[in-house]
Parts: C-alpha cells; structure tokens; sequence
C-alpha cells in the first residue's frame, strides 16, 4: 500500500467495484454540481496551452496567467514563432517556466507544420504532440471535443487509491482500472467529480473524513477522526 494515496496492489474484485462505483458517482453528482475544468480557455489551443502550464502549478495561477499570454498569442503560428524569453517570462509564476515555454512552442510549431494550426481530436495525434500526455490529451478530448476520457491528475488519482478504485500509483493504470468501472460515456464527468471531492474534501495532507459524504464507502485505513473525537479507525475492507 502507498502511505500517501492509499492505493493496494493485489487482485481486484471488478463486479464489487462497480457496485461501489454506481452508489459513489450520484452522491459526487449531488455534491457538486458545479464541476468541470478549472481552467479558462475559449479554444482548444487555449486549453492545451493552459493544461501544459498546469503541470506542478494549481488551475487558479494558471488563470491569472492566461488572459494576458492569450491576449499576446492568439494562433498556433503565433507560439509556434513566440521568442523563448519573452515566453518564459510571462509563464514565469506558473514555475518550470523554461521546460514549459519550450513545450508550448515546440506543440504549436506541430500544429502549424502538421495540422493547419487547428489542433486535432484524436488520442494518438495529440499525444504525439511535444508537452502533451494522455491526462493532457484527455483533457482537450472531452472539455474542448466531448470526447469521453479519464484525465487522471494528482486528485484524482489520490482520491481513487483512497476508496479503492485503482490499485497503482501509475497514471495510466489508474487511468485504466477508474475506466473499467464507469461507462464510456460518463468518464469525462467522473473525472471532474472526482477531482472536485480531492480539492474539496479528501485532501492530501488532513483529509475531511468525518465530513465526507461517500466516508461510508470509503474503506481507507488512513481515515481522519473528527476534531476532539476518537482516533480514526480503519474500515474493514468490502
């Protein structure tokens, strides 16, 4: 077991967890019904640019960052001929500021080279891109194309260690075990619902156990106690 997400290795009992999965995803739906990407964009290529800056740095600095570069560099053709320096300056508060300018540019100078500057719709053409991954490539699939896909960030992947839905610590597991167990065409909104309980409840260092509203169906062992309350203990596992 990780010690920070609480993600078991062993085999997995599918059937049992879907069960899990149907009862947890209409409480999250309940709870917040407000969920969706956190980053602003009106295009596809501003999404794609906004999610590279995203990596290591919360949607909220990103945002601050965005109107302006995106006031500055409207097109593919634009990043794709951006001046390095004047880049990197602009993206400097979202950190990796160098790896990121060149990520951003090198993306972009694909799009104007291979696709028109248009930024395709497909997993295999955008992770071919320079910066982008599948949780990149997953998140421009289904908030710019309603492309279903799991986007499987730092919350999404501690809070589905947490109630057992995956068992690794590797995104692209996780990636694929959170897929089995919901249908295709709920994947996208999973993926926000579940993001959405890691920024608001399950967190990483002091999670809101006595206040979670899926604790029940939750079988962490690392579950906090209510403040001034008994010392949590762990769930027997289902």
């Amino acid at each position: 077991m990780n010690p920070k997400t609480g993600a078991r290795t062993g085999k997995r009992d599918v059937a049992e967890l879907k069960r899990r999965a149907r009862k947890i995803l209409p409480i999250l739906e309940r709870l917040y019904p407000d969920a969706r990407v956190m980053l602003d964009f009106t295009t596809p290529l501003q999404l794609v640019v906004a999610t590279i800056l995203a990596a290591q740095c919360t949607d909220e600095r990103v945002n601050r960052v965005t109107p302006i570069l995106f006031r500055r560099y409207r097109t593919a053709k634009d990043f794709a001929g951006a001046d390095p320096a004047e880049l990197e300056e602009m993206i400097r508060s979202t950190g990796f500021f160098r790896s990121k300018a060149r990520s951003v540019i090198g993306c972009c100078r694909h799009l104007a080279e291979h696709h028109g500057g248009e930024v395709p719709c497909s997993m295999e053409e955008l992770t071919a891109l320079p910066g982008v991954g599948r949780k990149t490539a997953n998140v421009v699939l289904w908030n710019a194309f309603g492309i279903p896909g799991i986007a499987v960030d730092t919350h999404l992947g501690r809070v589905a260690g947490r109630i057992g839905l995956a068992t690794s610590d590797d995104p692209d597991v996780i990636e694929a075990q959170v897929s089995e167990l919901f249908p295709r065409e709920r994947w996208g909104i999973v993926t926000h619902l579940i993001g959405f309980h890691g920024r608001r409840t399950c967190f990483a260092r002091k999670p809101n156990c006595p206040g979670c509203a899926i604790r029940d169906l939750c079988d962490w062992p690392g579950k906090t106690a209510a403040p001034g309350g008994p010392a949590a203990r762990a769930a027997p596992r289902r």
